[in-house]
């Protein structure tokens, strides 16, 4: 009953409310007030009316949630909780355990703890599954189990966690968490240096300057920057990031949208730190918003050559607009463009396929850099140098999605000792290990060939056709379903890759992951070699 009301009834309303916010209030005001009355008096006589007793917030909560799944995944209604946690993400401070957590068919698993912080010193290790903070058992807890884990320095928490076939207990006691946006920078050599800039908090212009100088100091002519699985962050540290490598003035990013105050442009404002050393920035299908504003505006300018693979497509702009009692709503306002004019948007969510999923880009725009190199819109950034190993697609992300490679990390490395990071290999033999794995896990991956049949079936066409179509539909499912092993080989070298980073920080950690990288990274054995060769690092600019 709560999704008829809500889908049919309370997400058409609520679209016209959230539309009040960004409307001039011109000649749609009269509907926008009519459809405000009419959802008050129908959400009062349903509360007051309906045979069994209602729960007020949890209706409304729905429908907020189901209108705005109809829109875009980034236009989000923010509770007290959440606004917090933005809070945090933007600021990269907060006060907890020091582990990344997150929720997966309702277990809560700690992904990664971080050296030296309390989960770290616990003995918390990838893949221990909480089931119990303090006094709640998580499978009894409806909301972010994960906010249980923060609260007041100094202040103790137990936690019950299952790890393998155990059960065991801790106390910890929580403290200030630093979310670095530069949690590693090194030199490769005696002229390279290397940055990795993880997310777009409030410290990310500033630790990437501070990285710049430092290595610079050290003897760096040349500068690998890295932004792969950056997710974005804040617009403004986006520009001041690019500020350090380009001249106060340059247009870096515009902003368009049908509300007039929306409609800007964002210059660099300050002089830079090096506009000339040479600079190539690493980007993968991860790299997503501030970061294609990074990327995307280097690129257009000819200031920087792009190596490593599509990144994801993010050109909307979203900003948070307060509500009352706390909250906010995180709405889509504006569609950015890089220098040369492109949006690089690749998923069209007000237009979508038969199975509700937002329709990727396939029509190209063809754009010019500075120099007149030709550049396209619609996909994201495309790189001037692609990495196979880097590139993603439907097989690898569901691997990913559905903990497939996480679990096998799990497993690898309690079976398996590594002393160091030197001696660590992941060969042939270990490979097939892990196809064994997959095999004997269900993962939910769906080809676009699976999904046409299916929905091809779905209709009632196959009963005129007789069953014999059906049989053979079944058969070629089967097929389909054991040529999908064979793709394991063919993406070997990307399913590798991100099984290889995963085992490496249980053992070592991200940092050690980083060292690693500087030895056997093929993005940075690329990036490195090509900035030793000056004529075609330019060649590739101009």
């Amino acid at each position: 009953m709560k999704k008829l009301v809500s889908k049919k009834v309370l997400i058409p309303v609520f679209a016209l409310m959230i539309l009040m916010a960004g409307s001039s209030f011109k000649s749609d005001f009269f509907e926008i007030a009519k459809q405000i009355e009419i959802f008050t008096t129908l959400f009062k006589e349903l509360n007051m009316n309906y045979v069994d007793e209602t729960n007020p917030a949890e209706l409304m909560d729905s429908a907020v949630k189901n209108m705005l799944d109809e829109l875009d995944p980034y236009t989000k209604f923010l509770n007290e909780q959440d606004v917090e946690a933005f809070r945090i993400n933007n600021e990269g401070e907060y006060s907890g355990i020091g582990a990344v957590v997150r929720s997966y068919n309702n277990r809560l698993l700690i992904v990664e703890p971080y050296k030296g912080y309390p989960a770290d010193k616990a003995g918390l290790k990838a893949g221990d599954e909480i089931i119990r903070i303090g006094d709640i058992d998580i499978a009894d807890f409806k909301d972010d189990a994960s906010e249980l884990l923060k609260g007041a320095q100094n202040t103790k928490v137990s936690i019950t966690f299952r790890r393998l076939d155990e059960t065991k207990t801790t106390t910890l006691e929580r403290t200030a968490i630093e979310v670095d946006a530069v949690p590693f920078y090194r030199m490769i050599d005696d002229k390279t240096a290397y940055i990795v800039l993880s997310k777009f908090n409030e410290k990310a212009s500033g630790q990437t300057r501070d990285a710049l100088k430092a290595l610079k100091g050290q003897g760096a002519t040349s500068i690998i920057l890295d932004l792969r699985d950056n997710p974005g962050g804040l617009l403004s540290e986006a520009i001041n990031v690019t500020n350090l490598f380009v001249p106060r003035g340059e247009l870096i990013v515009t902003t368009k949208s049908k509300v007039k105050k929306f409609n800007r442009e964002y210059k660099t404002s300050k002089q830079a730190e090096d506009e000339e050393i040479p600079l190539v920035v690493l980007v993968n299908g991860g790299s997503a918003s501030a970061s294609e504003i990074v990327s995307g505006s280097l690129q257009d300018l000819d200031r920087a050559v792009i190596i490593g693979a599509r990144s994801f497509g993010k050109g909307l702009v979203q900003r948070p607009m307060k509500l009352t009692y706390g909250t906010q709503l995180k709405v889509t306002i504006s569609r950015y463009f890089t220098p040369s004019g492109r949006c690089i948007q690749s998923l069209d969510y007000w237009n979508r396929d038969e199975l509700g999923n937002a329709i990727r880009n396939t029509a190209f725009n063809n754009f010019k850099t500075r120099n007149g190199r030709e550049v396209q819109d619609g996909g994201g950034i495309m790189p001037d140098v692609e990495i196979m190993s880097l590139r993603s697609n439907e097989l690898t992300r569901s691997l990913s999605d559905n903990h497939v490679v996480f679990d096998f990390a799990t497993e690898y490395y309690y079976e398996n000792s590594v002393s160091d990071i030197a001696s660590f290999s992941f060969d042939d033999e270990d490979y097939q290990a892990f196809k064994k794995y997959a095999a004997s896990h269900d993962f939910n991956f769906e080809t676009r060939t699976e999904k046409a049949l299916k929905n091809a079936m779905a209709t009632d066409s196959h009963d005129i056709l007789g069953p014999g179509i059906e049989t053979s539909y079944q058969k070629l499912l089967a097929d389909i379903n054991r040529n999908k092993l064979l793709a394991l080989d063919t993406f070997q070298a990307e399913i590798q890759k991100n099984i290889e980073d995963e085992i490496i920080k249980r053992y070592f950690y991200r940092e050690g992951l980083f060292e690693y990288y500087l030895q056997n990274d093929q993005a940075i054995l690329t990036a490195t070699a090509l900035l030793a060769d000056k004529n075609k690092y330019n060649g590739i600019l101009k």
